[in-house]
């Protein structure tokens, strides 16, 4: 018993005397990258950088996985080019890693309150998630896109929406959809040679029924819809346009199908409004966005958009289906036939007409 116990005590030693030459990177200089030219005074906007920190003390492989422009990327994995750390250490030895970091842009490269620079994932951060979530927003970023997807500014879609019911067809419609981030929009919908519009820009909005030959503002509960599916949107979430209106969180894995998981976020705004996004562990790609919202009823009904078939127009992915279902019920679908992106669209097509006669021509884009 008493050799039992000298070997647990030998061995116990051993264990402090390795962990204590174990140690975490520690970053001791981090350079701000220049001012890029093509910022405003007023301009705010997120790097994020996959960076490797390698056993010789150097800095190695830099990717830039998002950034609002090419240029402004380039001047910031210079800057992390410069960055001066402690490698990291395991059982004694040196050890190459990589690292997701961070740079913000305010109206200047920001520091920390301790007067450090833009720090990264292991500055004593095993924390709430949030580097976690930024980090799968990050991939996701990439592989839609990477620095393309961040530069879209407007987008086109041509398709056919249908409505489900029972999971089976109802009916269906063919839509033009004319978007200019963040927040407006003009969809026209046809069936039988007639047309419906609906057009929104911030908070005002109006539509058109072609049957009846109706031109209305919306109301409030239509204006209100059409901002709550902008917070559940993706572009939402991977653009950014949430910043200071929610706070964004790591929720996990989440199985998907056999032998897959999700990687999930989630957005909850001020109002206490939360919408989980799920993104494939495998190749990133989005998955799901899921959120409850009241019904006209007054009961809360979960809805779920599903993404699929994803396809790239120009450089840029998108997924050509979405379907949405509501308490577990296929609901409708929105299948994409063609996809443009940063084609020029003027403020006047989301503004209200001034007669109905301006809207029995098809809109020309």
């Amino acid at each position: 018993m008493k050799r039992l116990g000298l070997l647990f005590l030998s061995i116990v030693m051993l264990s402090i005397a390795v962990s204590a030459q174990d140690s975490a990177l520690e970053i001791t200089k981090q350079p701000l990258p220049e001012s890029p030219k093509a910022a405003s005074s007023d301009s705010s906007f997120e790097v994020v950088l996959r960076v490797e920190f390698l056993d010789s003390g150097r800095i190695g492989d830099v990717t830039v996985l998002s950034a609002p422009t090419r240029e402004i990327g380039k001047l910031v994995a210079t800057a992390a080019g410069s960055i001066e750390f402690t490698p990291e250490r395991r059982a004694g030895r040196a050890v190459s890693v990589t690292r997701t970091i961070f740079y913000k842009y305010d109206s200047g490269w920001k520091v920390d309150a301790d007067g450090d620079a833009p720090t990264s994932e292991p500055k004593g951060t095993s924390n709430s998630g949030v580097e976690k979530a930024r980090a799968v927003i990050a991939k996701a970023v990439e592989a839609l896109g990477g620095e393309r997807y961040l530069a879209v500014r407007t987008q086109i879609g041509r398709g056919k929406y249908s409505v489900m019911r029972e999971n089976q067809l109802a009916m269906f419609q063919s839509f033009v959809d004319a978007i200019k981030f963040p927040d407006m929009e003009r969809t026209e919908f046809k069936q039988n040679g007639m047309r419906t519009v609906q057009a929104n820009s911030g908070s005002a909005g109006w539509v058109y029924d072609g049957d009846q030959e109706i031109l209305q503002d919306q109301s409030e509960q239509q204006i209100a819809a059409f901002k709550q599916g902008l917070r559940v949107s993706l572009d939402n979430l991977l653009r950014g346009y949430w910043k200071g209106e929610a706070e964004l969180s790591y929720v996990g894995r989440r199985a998907a199908s056999l032998g897959r998981r999700n990687d999930v976020v989630k957005l909850t705004y001020k109002d206490g409004f939360s919408v989980e996004f799920e993104f494939s562990a495998d190749d990133h790609l989005p998955q799901k966005a899921i959120y409850t919202r009241k019904a006209v009823s007054g009961d809360e009904m979960k809805e779920e958009d599903h993404y699929a078939q994803f396809v790239e127009f120009a450089g840029v992915k998108s997924p050509l289906v979405i379907d949405r279902f509501e308490n577990g019920d296929h609901a409708s679908r929105i299948n994409y036939e063609s996809i443009e992106f940063n084609k020029d669209l003027p403020d006047s097509i989301f503004a209200k007409p001034q007669n109905p006669k301006e809207l029995k021509k098809d809109l020309k884009l």
